[in-house]
């Protein structure tokens, strides 16, 4: 998946706990582990936006594309 989920590093920085966030967030911490591993297929926007209003952060700060390898192949 091209996709990096970084919420480890954004509670890292706020020395916050999965338990806490996904409590302030209002999601179980078995969906914070889902995400942070990368095995989620999808995220609601509303979930986003409270992920990033208890992290006070962007969105691009918690989701990064990066190109896998077959993707620069594939660029005209």
């Amino acid at each position: 998946m091209a996709i990096v989920v970084r919420i480890d590093v954004e509670l890292a920085k706020r020395k916050m706990s999965v338990g806490e966030f996904a409590e302030r967030v209002g999601i179980t911490p078995a969906n914070v582990a889902v995400l942070k591993n990368g095995r989620a297929k999808a995220i609601r926007f509303s979930t986003l936006d409270a992920m990033c209003r208890v992290l006070d952060c962007q969105a691009g700060d918690l989701l990064e594309w990066v190109a896998d390898d077959g993707d620069a192949a594939e660029k005209p």
